[in-house]
């Protein structure tokens, strides 16, 4: 079975940084555009970041550029989202997805586009 399980949440401070793990299982990872979402209670999901299948592209939102680092490790079957400098409104229920594609570049994050989902891992930045 296809299978996404997040990992890497809980409670950091304000400032602090997380490493989430997207951990992917029943396939393999080669040619599927990973995708970062968030949702926090009573918000819409977030795009937050993507990278293409060859590494090679990558996408971020204005809420998380510059302090959030997205990457790969095929050999592993595992993607993760890096983030830095976390803020009390980044706390939120934070998802991977994956995509199918035969486009070694393309990058998308419209949550429409994503075939697969995880479970989701909580995040809390709070004193």
């Amino acid at each position: 079975q296809l299978q996404l399980v997040e990992s890497g949440g809980g409670l950091v401070q304000p400032g602090g940084s997380l490493r989430l793990s997207c951990e992917a299982s029943g396939f393999t990872l080669d040619y599927y555009i990973i995708g970062w979402f968030r949702q926090a209670p009573g918000n819409e999901r977030e795009g937050l970041s993507c990278i293409s299948t060859s590494g090679g592209t990558r996408k971020y939102t204005d809420s998380v550029v510059g302090r959030s680092a997205i990457f790969r490790d095929n050999a592993k079957n595992t993607a993760y989202l890096q983030m830095y400098n976390l803020k009390p409104e980044d706390t939120a229920i934070y998802y991977c997805a994956v995509r199918y594609s035969t486009e070694f570049n393309a990058c998308v994050l419209n949550r429409e586009d994503f075939e697969s989902w995880g479970q989701g891992t909580q995040v809390t930045v709070s004193a």
